[in-house]
């Protein structure tokens, strides 16, 4: 049973990152190099997360592409 569950899982996972990655795709302004994050080390992901949090924070210093998606919202 735990292995049911645990391919359900892992095949729900697998659908949202590819629905993702396709919207990734198909935005302009996104950033692709975001498509493979799963394959980024810990410190590279603690990079782009600190980077998020100053966009949410309306920090300067984000990167052009970051910057300019922010406003679209």
């Amino acid at each position: 049973m735990v292995f049911l569950i645990q391919n359900t899982q892992n095949r729900d996972a697998k659908v949202m990152h590819l629905k993702l990655d396709e919207l990734i795709r198909a935005v302009k302004e996104a950033r692709n190099s975001l498509i493979d994050l799963e394959d980024m080390s810990g410190e590279e992901l603690g990079n782009l997360e600190r980077e998020f949090r100053k966009l949410r924070e309306g920090k300067p210093g984000t990167p052009e592409k970051a910057s300019a998606a922010a406003s679209v919202e």
